[in-house]
């Protein structure tokens, strides 16, 4: 596994080198790769993603913290799972509520065959997917496409990280095909609800909740 480093004290300090993002000129933000890996399942990726990205510099401080934004990935040549370099442009929307711009380009000179499953962020204050999250605009178009070299099918998916008070890192998994909301529990995914409707309305099943 790649070393990952954390950043500094948040404030007033060197740029953190866990973020690499630029804008490019058609507008489209690009981030740089890989942070993390290789990992040989989206499980073993999400459980270190969500401890890379919650430890970041106000990425869980709640009212007064902000999102980190990243590009989570597969290489066939690897046969593994790979988490970008974060981004950080974001802010705080009315009414409080947090957001970062999702990275769409990747730039891994290592990785040239590499697939981009979907984006991965971080809130500061809230374990669930918010409604722009699961919402059928948000979607990550296709949503289901063939790796034309192996013909394996891949469904896009958008992960969120979370850290308890209590030091726990939740997380979740929203797939933009089938609109199934997972949880990672004990080292696997399980559904713990479903998107509807044009808005992302979550709807948990029986005998689920965004908690154990």
């Amino acid at each position: 596994m790649l070393l990952w480093l954390v950043g500094g004290s948040w404030g007033c300090s060197a740029p953190n080198p866990n973020v690499r993002v630029h804008r490019r000129e058609d507008g489209w933000l690009q981030v740089a790769g890989p942070l993390a890996g290789p990992f040989k399942t989206s499980e073993e990726l999400a459980a270190n993603a969500c401890e890379i990205m919650t430890r970041q510099p106000g990425a869980s401080n709640g009212a007064y913290g902000f999102e980190y934004c990243a590009l989570h990935y597969y290489s066939g040549a690897e046969d593994a799972f790979f988490l970008s370099y974060l981004s950080d442009i974001g802010g705080t929307k009315e009414g409080g509520r947090k957001f970062c711009e999702m990275p769409r380009s990747l730039d891994d000179p290592e990785h040239k065959d590499a697939i981009i499953l979907g984006a991965a962020h971080s809130h500061p204050n809230n374990r669930k997917f918010s409604s722009e999250d699961t919402s059928e605009s948000r979607h990550w178009r296709p949503t289901r496409f063939v790796d034309g070299q192996t013909g394996r099918i891949w469904d896009r998916e958008l992960l969120l990280f979370f850290k308890e008070k209590t030091g726990e890192c939740r997380a979740y998994l929203y797939n933009n095909t089938t609109r199934f909301v997972m949880a990672l529990r004990e080292g696997r995914w399980m559904p713990i609800g479903r998107a509807t409707g044009f808005y992302g309305e979550v709807e948990l099943l029986d005998g689920q909740d965004w908690l154990p």
